[in-house]
């Protein structure tokens, strides 16, 4: 039988842009953003995924510009935030979460050290003027984000030097004072911004007379005054909160040192009182806490709300943490405490569903303590406030800011209800009350912003991600070596900076990989030299896609989704 040979097909140039394939399709591709977690958790609204792609490309610069967009003090921020978005990162499933804090405390630092102007305009001479009582992190904040968007601002606080609870209650071993009076000091310089220290609220200024002559008024007062605190009506002859002894020892370098003292607590403040004890000398320290120390296992919202490293370094440091456990009653001699019998505490389900915790009876024991010390929280002081908190302990405020049935009066930071009670909470808040006010001031109403539901971990591909890359880990002061102010944590330099960013998943977000464009069997996704409308550099030339959805299927991070297209 004789072969017969046939020629192989072919097609002259342009003959396929005849047949538009696009109508066979049933589904199409569409470029969908979802938030990142990290973008989700952070309650300041810094979207760490858009200024990490930055350090990625290599431009550290525009990563700190995109940053101070939403936080004005990242080298602070990046020292004692608490960082939510670390616990939400998708990365913690494969291996570790992204060192967001690190690269947060990065930005901040080399914008102090080469100078880095503010990505900001002067606002114009006559522009409205807001006064802000208050130099904490909710009023810097404030006023920043208000000259951003043209107006000025009077800061107005009693203390001689700008900071609030970041200067008189954080301790120099967490927050160098250096670094604080460096970053403070850049933004109360800018432009639009009169800092008028040493001028209290009542006394040099009264809060009707700021009401006149300012267009509005933001009160970032914070909560100062110690929250009331007993056993069955107990109180021990020598009582110090823990916030009031912290200041103490920030400002004249002292606190009473007994041979054995019991701090109350779960937080930052109940932390650092504990931690600074054991510098002061004291032997013996005990943290009492109805919650666990944080550790793998334990949902965030369970544990102790203190960072956990902060957690971890007082463990180093000596402090005895007795998690799940309360005070049933003190034991005095006359008034004075000689020591405090514990009992074993839990949540347990009730039968409303909901859980209450419950103390164990047989499980008291008996702690030997000199002192007692409560670190369970601070209110606001309501002096010259009374007629606006009409008996609350804290302003209510909408999603804005805006103080109810109070025309041009604006509120944020830890004198709010549902307080953060984060300084990137105060910051954040600092950012919507001046959106707030500006648009008050133009007669605008704000709805609150439909929240963007972050991107979950299953839906990355995750065989474009190298795994088990180490996550970097910043050098601390050895244990001995922790005494008096010195900083415990270093700062990482910009190889292991941008080392740790590649690790960034890019959640939600595209980061140009070129997969769809690669792998689309058409050519009908087409690249753009341009950033296109979406924020991507691809678009799809939908006469020509036939819905396959290899291109959804090949993205990493979850930027392209299949949906109907009949």
């Amino acid at each position: 039988m004789t072969l017969q040979l046939t020629r192989a097909g072919f097609a002259f140039p342009g003959t396929a842009t005849n047949f538009k394939t696009g109508t066979w399709r049933v589904q199409k591709p569409v470029h969908v953003h979802h938030a990142a977690p990290c973008h989700h958790a952070c309650p300041a609204g810094e979207d760490a995924q858009a200024y990490i792609a930055h350090l990625q490309a290599g431009n550290p610069r525009a990563a700190w510009e995109t940053l101070v967009a939403v936080n004005p003090m990242p080298a602070i921020t990046g020292r004692v935030c608490p960082h939510p978005c670390e616990s939400a990162c998708n990365r913690q499933f494969m291996d570790e979460s992204i060192a967001i804090h690190a690269i947060e405390r990065f930005l901040g630092d080399e914008a102090i050290a080469k100078n880095w102007a503010y990505p900001v305009e002067a606002p114009p001479v006559d522009a409205p003027e807001i006064a802000i009582i208050g130099a904490g992190p909710a009023g810097i904040s404030t006023a920043y984000h208000l000259i951003k968007l043209g107006f000025r601002a009077t800061i107005f606080d009693d203390n001689t030097e700008a900071g609030g609870t970041l200067r008189t209650a954080l301790p120099p071993y967490r927050l160098p004072r250096e670094v604080l009076d460096a970053e403070l000091q850049r933004i109360l310089s800018l432009e639009g911004i009169t800092f008028k220290p040493q001028t209290r609220l009542g006394r040099d200024v009264r809060l009707d007379e700021l009401k006149e002559q300012f267009a509005a008024v933001f009160l970032g007062i914070g909560a100062q005054k110690a929250q009331e605190w007993s056993i069955d009506g107990a109180i021990p002859s020598d009582l110090y909160a823990g916030l009031d002894l912290i200041k103490k020892w920030i400002s004249i370098g002292s606190v009473p040192t007994p041979q054995s003292v019991a701090i109350v607590g779960a937080g930052n403040t109940a932390v650092d009182m504990a931690r600074i004890m054991k510098r002061a000398g004291v032997a013996q320290v005990h943290l009492i806490s109805h919650k666990p120390i944080p550790k793998a296992g334990i949902p965030a919202s369970e544990a102790m709300p203190a960072i956990p490293r902060e957690v971890e370094e007082a463990l180093e440091e000596g402090v005895n943490i007795h998690e799940y456990r309360g005070i049933r009653r003190l034991i005095l001699r006359g008034e004075k405490v000689v020591g405090i019998e514990l009992v074993h505490m839990k949540k347990l389900p009730q039968a409303s569903g909901r859980l209450k915790r419950i103390a164990f009876a047989g499980t008291e024991t008996i702690l030997n303590v000199d002192m007692v010390i409560p670190a369970v929280g601070q209110v606001v002081d309501s002096s010259g406030f009374e007629s606006i908190l009409n008996g609350q302990s804290s302003f209510k405020v909408d999603h804005w800011g805006h103080l109810e049935n109070h025309l041009s009066l604006f509120a944020g930071g830890d004198a709010i209800y549902h307080s953060h009670g984060t300084v990137t909470g105060a910051i954040g808040d600092g950012r919507r009350a001046a959106l707030g006010i500006i648009a008050s001031l133009n007669n605008q109403t704000l709805s609150n912003p439909n929240q963007i539901e972050p991107i979950p971990y299953k839906s990355l591909n995750l065989h474009y991600y190298e795994p088990n890359a180490a996550r970097v880990h910043e050098p601390t002061l050895p244990v001995a070596e922790r005494q008096g102010d010195a900083e415990i944590t270093g700062t990482l330099n910009i190889q292991q900076i941008q080392r740790e960013a590649m690790r960034c998943f890019s959640c939600g977000n595209c980061l140009a990989c070129d997969n769809c464009w690669t792998f689309c069997p058409d050519s009908a996704v087409l690249k753009t030299a341009e950033l296109a409308s979406d924020g991507s550099h691809y678009v799809f030339d939908y006469d020509y896609c036939k819905g396959c959805g290899l291109c959804a299927k090949e993205c990493p991070c979850g930027f392209i989704e299949m949906i109907e297209d009949w």
